[in-house]
């Protein structure tokens, strides 16, 4: 990037881009607005002389930009919006000042990027979240419909709730008002319908895991005890490539599952988890780590997945079990932490285990 002779400020929206570019020799900084799609940037690039870089904020456009002006041999990145730094005291903002603070801060090299994935990878990520869209859309369904029986002391007590028996149970319930009957009708058509359309997306996913660009990677991911191809595609979907990450500590960072941290003179303190990053990768890495405080052992379903994969992956999952049942048994039985803190830490500790077996050779 230090040997750019231009640096150039993206500020992307839908049907306008505002651009500043600084040139490198002159200091001096132009200023343009195109009207029209995104795409309309890279003619307006690909007219200057000599070597450019530029820049926009990840957001609703997406990557398709980015990818288009790598084709065509223009050096476009893509930064992180909350990591751009700001002045605390800044109140104004508009498209003019976005697009100069970035071409800014791009030539003092002062932004994080993004990767850019391709579009094999983005397509499969869209599905993965639609799949997750729907899980919290079905949790918030049954959660009206349990609220609206709980309000009117309706209570199952033959097992599991949920299930297809549940399901059939309130289905046969009888109101004495219309209103009732036709809110507990609608509520349960609009669960029966989620779970449909979850269970199709599912079936979707694990049969495209074969031809997904991260298969061998999810392949060796479902070594381990707490996942399996759902939880394996989703995490490869949020990450990418795992080996871009130099280090297992670094991958923990990005997950947002490190504490923050308050450092000043002599005093320092940790506070709760940064929450940074994917929050759906953060959610399987905390429940798969739930399964890590029963005794180590590989059970019929576990010994299926594995057979067939890197004996080195399935020793690193092997070694995982041993630490964090043992890490488990520690922090919760031994120094008494919460349930939920001693999970946080087991979660930490099994993303490292999962770089581990993702970046072999």
């Amino acid at each position: 990037m230090t040997d750019a002779i231009r640096w150039v400020g993206l500020d992307v929206h839908a049907s306008q881009t505002t651009i500043a570019v600084i040139d490198k020799a002159t200091g001096e900084i132009s200023r343009a607005k195109l009207r029209g799609s995104p795409s309309e940037v890279l003619n307006f690039l690909v007219g200057f002389d000599g070597r450019l870089v530029a820049v926009y904020e990840a957001g609703p456009t997406g990557m398709t930009l980015a990818r288009q002006a790598r084709a065509l041999g223009i050096d476009m990145r893509v930064c992180a919006p909350g990591l751009i730094p700001r002045k605390p005291t800044d109140r104004i903002k508009t498209d003019q000042r976005d697009a100069e603070n970035l071409a800014r801060q791009l030539a003092a090299g002062g932004l994080s990027f993004v990767r850019v994935p391709s579009e094999e990878e983005e397509a499969m990520r869209d599905l993965v979240r639609a799949r997750e869209d729907v899980r919290q859309d079905l949790s918030r369904a049954r959660h009206r419909l349990s609220t609206f029986l709980l309000r009117r002391d309706l209570r199952w007590d033959g097992g599991s709730n949920w299930t297809q028996k549940h399901l059939h149970w309130i289905g046969q319930l009888d109101f004495d008002d219309v209103a009732s009957q036709m809110t507990c009708a609608e509520y349960v058509n609009a669960v029966r319908a989620l779970v449909h359309r979850r269970d199709i997306l599912e079936r979707a996913l694990e049969e495209a895991l074969p031809a997904t660009p991260f298969a061998q990677t999810a392949y060796r991911l479902r070594c381990f005890r707490g996942i399996d191809t759902l939880s394996a595609l989703g995490l490869c979907a949020e990450i990418g490539d795992w080996a871009r990450f130099a280090k297992p500590s670094q991958l923990s960072a990005y997950l947002g599952i490190v504490p923050a941290e308050y450092t000043t003179d002599s005093k320092r303190r940790l506070g709760s988890i940064t929450k940074a990053g994917s929050s759906h990768a953060r959610r399987l890495l905390v429940e798969a780590a739930w399964h890590y405080r029963r005794a180590p052992r590989i059970g019929e379903t576990l010994e299926r997945r594995q057979r067939g994969v890197d004996p080195r992956v399935i020793d690193v999952a092997w070694r995982c079990q041993q630490r964090l049942y043992e890490r488990h048994r520690t922090l919760r039985l031994t120094r008494n932490k919460p349930a939920g803190v001693v999970t946080i830490a087991c979660a930490r500790e099994l993303a490292c285990f999962l770089w581990e077996a993702a970046t072999l050779p």
